[in-house]
C-alpha cells in the first residue's frame, strides 16, 4: 500500500503529478445544463474510451443515448459533459468502468463534478450556503440567491447582467442544489439540508483528489464542506473506509492507500457489483 504523510496545506502547492485542474474561470453553462443526474448516468453507460469525438453527437442521437432528446440538446449535453467528466481522464475512465447504479452515489458524484467545473456553483454550494446555515432560519429563495449572484458576478464580468439573466441563474443554482440534496422545497423557499454521502462516493472523491490540482486540502475543501463533511466528522468517515487507512496527529495526516489509483479501486467495486 502507498503511504503518504502530508501537512494540511493547499493542494496546489504540493509537488506532485496531477491529471486535472479545478476550473476557476466563471461561465454561464449552468443556465443550459443543470445537475443532469440521469443524463450523466446514461453518458457513463454509453461512452467508451475509444468513442471518437468526431461524430459523437450523431452517434449519441441515432442510438438514443439520452432518449428522445433533440440533436441540439444532445450536442449541448455532450459539450457540457466534456467539461465535467472528459476533462479528467482518470475520472471518466473510472465512471465508464464502474457505472455506479446507486442513486445517492450518483447524486454525490454529479454534484462534486459540477462544483469542479463551475466556480459559481462551487462558491454557491459551499461558501454561500454554509453562511446561510449559520443563520436563525437556514432557508433560501430566488430573491436571496439573486442578490448573491449580483454581488458575486460583479468582480467577474465587466458588463452587468440583466435582471432576467440574474433570476435565471438564481433559479438554476437552486435547482441544482435541490437535485444534489443540499436543500428541500418548503413552499416558495428552500430549507437547507445536507445530503447522505455514501462510502463509495466518498472513496471515489478522496482517490480522485489525489491527482487533482485544487484550492484547499483533502480535509478542508468546498467539495466536502458543501455536503457537511468537515473536521472530526470527516475524519471519522475517512477512518471507516475500506479502501484506505487514515490517521492524523496535529497538522499532519496520513493515508495508507489500499489501491494504486482510482481505476484500480473501481475495478474491485465492479467485480463485487457483478456478483450481486
Amino acid at each position: 500500500m502507498a503511504n503518504v504523510t502530508v501537512p494540511d496545506i493547499s493542494s496546489s502547492a504540493k509537488d506532485c503529478q496531477t491529471y486535472g485542474v479545478e476550473v476557476d474561470k466563471f461561465h454561464t453553462r449552468l443556465l443550459r445544463v443543470s445537475l443532469a443526474l440521469e443524463e450523466s448516468r446514461e453518458y457513463w453507460e454509453q461512452m467508451t474510451l475509444t468513442t471518437p469525438k468526431e461524430g459523437r453527437a450523431e452517434l449519441a442521437f441515432e442510438n438514443r443515448w439520452f432518449g428522445s432528446k433533440s440533436m441540439a440538446r444532445v450536442q449541448r449535453l455532450l459539450a457540457e459533459f466534456g467539461h465535467r467528466y472528459d476533462a479528467y481522464p482518470e475520472a471518466i475512465a473510472t465512471l465508464i468502468q464502474w457505472q455506479p447504479n446507486d442513486l445517492t452515489t450518483r447524486q454525490n458524484i454529479c454534484h462534486w463534478h459540477l462544483q469542479l467545473s463551475d466556480p459559481m456553483y462551487r462558491a454557491f454550494s459551499s461558501t454561500f450556503l454554509e453562511a446561510r446555515r449559520s443563520q436563525y432560519e437556514a432557508k433560501i429563495d430566488r430573491d436571496i440567491v439573486a442578490r448573491w449572484v449580483t454581488q458575486n458576478i460583479a468582480a467577474q464580468w465587466t458588463r452587468q447582467w440583466a435582471s432576467a439573466t440574474v433570476l435565471r441563474m438564481a433559479t438554476a443554482l437552486i435547482t441544482c442544489a435541490t437535485a444534489a440534496g443540499l436543500c428541500k422545497r418548503a413552499g416558495t423557499q428552500r430549507t437547507l439540508a445536507y445530503p447522505k454521502v455514501t462510502d463509495a462516493a466518498l472513496t471515489y472523491w478522496v482517490y480522485f483528489l489525489r491527482s487533482l490540482q485544487y484550492q484547499g486540502t483533502v480535509l478542508k475543501n468546498p467539495y466536502f464542506m458543501s455536503v457537511g463533511l468537515s473536521d472530526r466528522f470527516l475524519e471519522q468517515r475517512l477512518g471507516q473506509l475500506d479502501a484506505l487507512t487514515f490517521s492524523r496527529m496535529g497538522d499532519l495526516y496520513e493515508f495508507d492507500w489500499r489501491y494504486a489509483d482510482l481505476q484500480s479501486w473501481a475495478a474491485t467495486l465492479s467485480e463485487f457489483e457483478l456478483k450481486k
